[in-house]
């Protein structure tokens, strides 16, 4: 994978859906947490001037329908559905490791710690990094969402 080239991570959910800009060296360029309605206004405002060589996508919660709408909205962007089980417990633990306890907090394992807010932004990168190590990747085309 080129180091330069950036991909778009989607964590879909009802309400909320992650989103992550993550170069191909696994490095994270930016995450938010964008509303499920009306997203696809939210994404192009989240994606400025930046052209993503691919979009990783969780095969959760209404993947399908966020599918649809992100082939229709981008259809030269090649889409990746990724196996998203696991994906909020790893994102919790990458932000404990981009947001390091301090205080009296570092006294205690991350585990019992709250996140001080949502982590769907950090389930896309760590769906892009999956993606990265091809672990359970498959390229979604339109004869595969049947």
């Amino acid at each position: 994978m080129n180091k330069t080239e950036l991909y778009l991570g989607v964590d879909p959910g009802r309400d909320k859906t992650g989103a992550a800009l993550v170069a191909g060296d696994g490095t994270l360029v930016r995450q938010a947490i964008l509303p499920t309605e009306g997203f696809l206004d939210h994404l192009k405002e989240f994606l400025a001037a930046d052209r993503p060589a691919g979009c990783v996508l969780g095969d959760g919660t209404t993947s399908k329908t966020m599918h649809r709408q992100l082939a229709e909205a981008f259809p030269q962007l090649p889409l990746y559905e990724v196996d998203e089980y696991g994906s909020t417990q790893e994102a919790k633990k990458l932000y404990w490791q981009l947001n390091p306890p301090r205080g009296w907090k570092k006294l205690l394992p991350t585990a019992l710690l709250s996140e001080p807010s949502a982590v769907d932004g950090l389930a896309a990168v760590v769906l892009v990094k999956r993606f990265l190590c091809d672990k359970t990747v498959k390229q979604r085309t339109d004869e595969s969402q049947n």
